[in-house]
């Protein structure tokens, strides 16, 4: 057992301190206590929190590593917090609205994570939906005070949260009048005094939310600029935000262009595979659809395939790939109680009392589902990919502090991870089937036009020829996505509206599938040069071990 040091002390203290700072980020680790209250996103709480992350690296400053677990701790608090001040010094919390990731949603997406069981559990939700009026209106004070410095979203972000705001403040169709509606305590609806705290906090939250509404439309729209890029010098802070290290952002370009390309043509040949010589990726995607042995009908049987598929995954890997202890061996496939379309997972609690689960949110009238396009995401969410990614850390508590078991997430570790995951298991045979291994290349294919659209319109570099050259924009970047990804067109207008409202995030995935394997290479050229035999189940061994750190961090740790 590994004995805590003056290093895990300090990031267990600022743990603490954050979770104090952040309600939202406790119910997100399954902390009790602070359920019924809610973060303070005024410019002041804004200040405190920038207060903690300077006494915090201060303190550092005052420490000596006792073992590489403190060089790794060392080396990431200073990326985190160091890259945090950076941000907060440039503004960037003042322009914080977009349409998957701000305020506006994780105040509204972290009841989704509490219990709905109990009476107390209910009255605590009823607290937090009280709690909305104040943290909407220090929200709003940020954003104003962003208006006075210069700091504010683009407008197709503005006019985006104007119409998410108004739809949780309808009274008949927000989701706070839907929760309350399904307010049940044993076997029956909530009632008496349960039942007026309820409505009551629904009424707070719904009002509130139309005050937002209100401001935005009436205040922050006219400041709005109308082009979406945010630049170079924002986009670099974002990217290394999400992947924990710099890169070259017209060299990554480069390579995003190149890999688009790469995997397109790898898919259109395996498209003339599945549908016959001549065909093409639309005729493939026809054929599988049609396939009635590809097909499952409803959420109840979607939730058992997943299930179904992860088990063996799981059964299957342990022991021959990975070393996957006890309590990670168990992982809930589950629907999500909202109709966004997305999939995502949420990790074990630290006592594993709430396991790893990946979630799918599907929209209202969806019953039927591919399984050609879906294996892989059982992949990436599941095992290899997420859980045992997150799994691993929470398991290690014995080598990791609570801050890097719990709090430190990156999406370029891990979302590379679960990207480079998919690629393992078509490494492993896992994707023979043609049509498996062409939703694989489908997934791959959305995710480097990702990198060429991300970067492309928020660096204004120069557009293909057939989109109409000159820079990317919004509608050139539509017209590729079009052309590159398979998707809904409703589906697919979401993703676009994501990459401009949260740059940086879309590029995570596939440049930190990029990086893992650049690791992954590194290893297994350095072990060749002491004339040893590289091990890939030890090489993922001693990275997930880690825990998720800066991609900078994790390149040193395993090669350096």
């Amino acid at each position: 057992m590994r004995e805590t040091t003056a290093i895990d002390q300090l990031a267990d203290d600022y743990t603490r301190a954050l979770l104090e700072h952040s309600p939202l980020l406790a119910t997100e680790l399954g902390v009790p206590g602070s359920d019924h209250l809610l973060d303070d996103f005024s410019p002041e709480g804004a200040a405190a929190l920038a207060d903690l992350d300077r006494r915090t690296l201060a303190a550092l400053d005052e420490l000596t590593p006792a073992d590489d677990t403190d060089v790794v701790t060392a080396a990431s608090l200073r990326d985190r917090l160091g890259l945090s001040l950076e941000s907060y010094e440039a503004g960037d919390h003042e322009r914080d609205l977009n349409n998957i990731a701000s305020p506006l949603q994780t105040l509204r997406n972290v009841f989704d994570l509490m219990g709905q069981d109990t009476a107390e559990q209910w009255n605590t939700i009823a607290g937090r939906m009280a709690a909305m009026a104040g943290a909407l209106a220090g929200y709003t004070e940020t954003l104003r005070a962003g208006i006075r410095a210069g700091h504010v979203p683009a407008r197709r972000q503005v006019d985006l949260a104007i119409t998410e705001a108004a739809e949780l403040a309808d009274a008949e169709g927000s989701f706070f009048t839907t929760l309350v509606a399904n307010a049940v305590v044993d076997g029956q609806p909530a009632s008496g005094e349960l039942a007026a705290a309820l409505a009551n906090g629904a009424a707070v939250a719904r009002e509130a939310y139309g005050t937002l509404a209100t401001f935005l439309s009436e205040e922050l729209l006219e400041h709005a600029p109308a082009a979406d890029a945010v630049g170079r010098d924002a986009y670099q802070r974002a990217s290394r935000q999400f992947l924990g290290t710099s890169i070259d952002l017209d060299e990554t370009y480069a390579w995003g262009v190149e890999e688009l390309a790469r995997v397109t043509a790898e898919q259109e040949a395996l498209a003339q595979e599945i549908a016959g010589p001549g065909a093409s990726v639309a005729d493939a995607v026809a054929a599988l659809d049609a396939d009635p042995a590809r097909q499952i009908h409803g959420t109840d049987a979607l939730r058992t395939w997943m299930q179904t598929k992860a088990d063996e995954a799981i059964a299957e890997l342990n022991g021959v790939h990975f070393d996957i202890p006890e309590p990670l061996r168990r992982i809930e496939a589950m629907i999500a109680p909202t109709q966004s379309g997305g999939i995502y997972y949420t990790p074990p609690t630290d006592d594993f009392s709430r396991p790893g689960r990946m979630w799918w949110s599907v929209p209202a009238g969806v019953t039927t589902f591919n399984t050609w396009r879906e294996l892989t995401t059982v992949y990436h969410e599941g095992v290899p990919g997420h859980h045992l990614q997150f799994g691993q850390a929470v398991y290690n508590s014995a080598e990791l502090n609570r801050w890097r078991r719990g709090v430190l997430w990156l999406s370029g570790h891990g979302e590379g991870w679960a990207l480079y995951a998919e690629r393992l298991m078509d490494e492993f045979g896992y994707l023979a089937d043609a049509g498996d291994r062409f939703g694989m290349l489908d997934s791959q294919r959305l995710r480097a036009a990702r990198v060429v659209v991300d970067l492309g319109v928020h660096l204004g570099k120069p557009a293909f020829e057939q989109y109409g050259g000159v820079v990317w924009d919004y509608d050139k970047a539509w017209a590729l996505l079009k052309d590159n990804v398979n998707m809904d067109e409703a589906s697919l207008r979401f993703e676009l509206n994501r990459y401009m409202g949260w740059p940086g995030q879309a590029i995570s995935y596939k440049v930190g599938q990029r990086l893992w394997e650049q690791i992954r290479a590194e290893a297994t050229a350095q072990a060749q040069a002491r004339g040893e035999e590289f091990s890939l189940r030890d090489f993922h061994s001693r990275a997930l071990k880690l825990g998720s750190v800066p991609l900078s961090v994790l390149r040193d740790a395993l090669n350096g």
